[in-house]
């Protein structure tokens, strides 16, 4: 299977640090929070904080949520991996970043949301995503956009992060069809 790489490394770390200047000019800055949904999303979450954090010049809440109980296929897929949630701090008021690494029908941005306000009620909640690539079955649209992907539905976009791959590249391949 052949991919195709859309984003390096230094892509990656340029776009990240753009989404974190938008975030800042669109929030202010204040009463921010980051959540990343697991588990790429996650990682980018962390990320951005860390990018938000330097540009207001105060600590900027992390958290992460897992969306595995709240997918709408939950009782259709096979033992999902199910990870732990973190967010230790008031959700009340606070303009939540929601993360995630590609967006594509909207579901999981949906579960993210479900489980996010199983935590609290946010004053907002806008969404930030590396890849867009459409294909949209909800209505949600993403406030912060790193890249759009104009894809196939047969097509894949693969994110991988250093933390967890050992690179950060943004690719489009063939989907591989479950085993």
């Amino acid at each position: 299977m052949s991919e195709k790489a859309v984003l390096d490394a230094e892509d990656m770390r340029r776009t990240l640090v753009r989404i974190a200047h938008e975030i800042v000019e669109k929030t202010g800055g204040s009463r921010l929070a980051i959540v990343g949904i697991h588990r790429r999303g996650a990682v980018i979450g962390q990320r951005l904080r860390d990018l938000v954090a330097d540009l207001v010049g105060e600590p900027v809440p992390l958290g992460d949520v897992d969306i595995s109980f709240y997918r709408d296929d939950v009782a259709t897929r096979s033992q999902p991996e199910v990870l732990a949630s973190h967010i230790d701090f008031d959700l009340e008021g606070s303009t939540v970043i929601l993360v995630d690494d590609v967006l594509y029908t909207g579901r999981t941005v949906r579960a993210g949301i479900d489980a996010l306000f199983d935590y609290g009620r946010p004053g907002r909640v806008q969404l930030a995503v590396l890849a867009d690539r459409g294909h949209r079955e909800l209505p949600i649209r993403p406030d912060y956009v790193g890249k759009n992907l104009p894809t196939s539905r047969s097509e894949r976009v693969f994110v991988r992060v250093e933390e967890l791959d050992g690179i950060d590249e943004v690719t489009i391949g063939e989907r591989v069809a479950a085993v």
